[in-house]
């Protein structure tokens, strides 16, 4: 599907990872792409990836990237970057809440009081900064009956590095499917995306330092790309008003769009994995 540069994107949390991918898919389909976080020169974070050279490659591919430097935990930082798209733009067409912070010890083995205190601040640069960019974007979306999406996991359901991550992606659907409602009047869509084991950077170091203990995991990952695609794929849907307010799996809707992952090959969807309780995504989060 093609976008086009007049379809004005912005994604959250983009110098790599998730974010990243998604925002190059959007480019992909010709969109201007704003990308923000707060590396801004290789060096700035342990993982490789900067806002620049993730713009600079949605140019490359046929879109229009434009980095903004942005601390999602700051809302100062994020009220001026909608102030920024309104004055270029004066709407938006996609809005992307994918900015998490990532805290030291999320993936420890143990009960979360063994845990270090600081995996609750997922709670801050995940779920409320989602909140905080949903609520400056509003005005925007309305102007063009857009599109917010909400990345999330199967954490939101199962239990996934304990409850600071389980807490955030339940309440990042949850927020889905209340936005949609008071959305719905102004035709602007509202979903939360279920994502597969993505090949992000950190999941290559992950990989990389234990080939063998993660071996049997390798055949699952998709690229972040993929979400991209699906997500594009919905803008482009004029029936996509039947699917807000609800949390998909992107594979299950990619299998629907008739896409497939950048290496030909359409993910697997993880529903199975996680057991009968994730049944409830394909029907509207009470």
């Amino acid at each position: 599907m093609f976008l086009g540069k007049e379809c004005i994107a912005l994604v959250t949390g983009a110098s790599r990872g998730a974010g990243k991918g998604i925002a190059l898919a959007l480019g992909d389909a010709g969109a201007t792409v704003y990308v923000t976080g707060r590396s801004q020169t290789e060096g700035d974070s342990v993982l490789p990836g900067t806002i620049y050279a993730t713009a600079d490659e949605i140019t490359q591919r046929g879109g229009l990237g434009i980095a903004v430097a942005c601390d999602h935990g700051n809302d100062d930082d994020v009220a001026a970057l909608f102030a920024q798209i309104d004055r270029q733009h004066g709407k938006l067409d996609i809005l992307v809440n994918n900015a998490l912070c990532v805290p030291e010890g999320l993936t420890l083995p143990g009960p979360f009081w063994e845990k270090p205190l600081g995996l609750q601040d997922i709670l801050n640069v995940g779920l409320r900064s989602s909140y905080v960019a949903s609520y400056y974007a509003a005005p925007l979306l309305l102007k063009s009956g857009g599109l917010l999406v909400n990345t999330s996991s199967p954490g939101g359901r199962s239990y996934m590095h304990g409850p600071a991550y389980g807490a955030g992606k339940a309440a990042v659907d949850k927020m889905a499917h209340d936005m949609a409602i008071d959305f719905e009047p102004h035709q602007v869509a509202v979903v939360s995306l279920w994502m597969g084991l993505l090949n992000t950077e950190r999941t290559k170091a992950v990989f990389d330092a234990d080939p063998e203990l993660y071996s049997h995991m390798m055949a699952m990952v998709e690229s972040p790309e993929f979400t991209g695609r699906v997500i594009a794929a919905l803008a482009s849907d004029s029936a996509r008003m039947a699917r807000t307010g609800k949390v998909w799996f992107a594979a299950e809707l990619g299998a629907e769009f008739g896409l497939v992952d950048i290496d030909g090959r359409l993910p697997s969807s993880p529903r199975l994995m996680f057991g009968e309780e994730t049944q409830f995504t394909d029907v509207v989060i009470q």
